[in-house]
């Protein structure tokens, strides 16, 4: 039996991830899986990955995202922010921190689960899973009955049901989900560093294999000094205001 504590798009925020690690310690979490987009964004990348470095040694599963993609090969398919942030990274990271990320997979499974950064069914293309036609489309690329994912920046829940396509919710954060039974399920995780469903609080899960049981949950975190750093790195300013609304 293991309690995994699930997170992404931590975007090199680290009062964020910090605050995350803290409160997963706290309510027990064995093991921690982070779903991809450490970097990019926020004002402490090099400090998110050697903290997840650290943590991938002791036995964390660790998957890249887009954001960490592009620090190796490019962003020329990002808004000129997300390129702004992703340029300025790239020269806060040096060659042991990149190599790093460039040896992330981009999917992990460990018994049920499948752990992907964005889509199941095609990793690389970075599709965004925000209806349930991306959610079937996700589910049915593998055998395995979860899927975990980010990106989206937003949490949500699929599942299947006996006909048409998969139900989706809005899961209420610290109220555990029972996944027992014969459907599959696919999670959206939310984003540690940069929430945009409206709520500044960090996001993040926590999935008990024994009880078959998921949890949402969202943590308060020092958004005045996150967005302090960011400010004063020269970063676009929109990258420091929108932690304070959560968009």
């Amino acid at each position: 039996m293991t309690a995994f504590a699930l997170f992404a798009d931590i975007h090199g925020n680290r009062e964020a991830l910090d605050a995350c690690l803290a409160d997963a310690k706290n309510r027990g979490a064995d093991r921690l899986v982070f779903l991809g987009d450490l970097v990019g964004y926020g004002a402490d990348p090099a400090y998110v990955v050697d903290v997840i470095a650290e943590k991938q040694n002791a036995g964390a599963i660790v998957i890249l995202g887009n954001h960490d993609a592009a620090v190796l090969s490019g962003c020329d398919n990002m808004n000129d922010i997300a390129r702004a942030s992703i340029d300025w990274t790239r020269r806060r990271l040096d060659k042991g921190r990149q190599s790093f990320l460039a040896a992330l997979p981009l999917t992990s499974a460990s018994g049920d689960a499948l752990f992907v950064h964005a889509d199941a069914a095609e990793p690389k293309r970075w599709t965004y899973v925000t209806s349930s036609i991306e959610a079937q489309r996700s589910m049915r690329a593998t055998t395995n009955r979860l899927v975990f994912c980010g990106h989206v920046h937003r949490p949500q829940l699929y599942h299947t049901g006996a006909y048409g396509l998969p139900s989706a919710a809005v899961p209420a954060a610290g109220v555990p989900i029972s996944l027992a039974g014969h459907a599959k399920w696919l999670a959206v995780l939310g984003s540690v560093g940069q929430p945009r469903d409206e709520n500044p609080a960090a996001a993040y899960a926590l999935y008990d294999d024994g009880a078959d049981r998921l949890t949402f949950v969202r943590v308060a975190y020092n958004v005045a000094e996150a967005a302090r750093k960011i400010r004063a790195a020269g970063l676009p300013d929109i990258l420091a205001s929108r932690l304070f609304v959560g968009r």
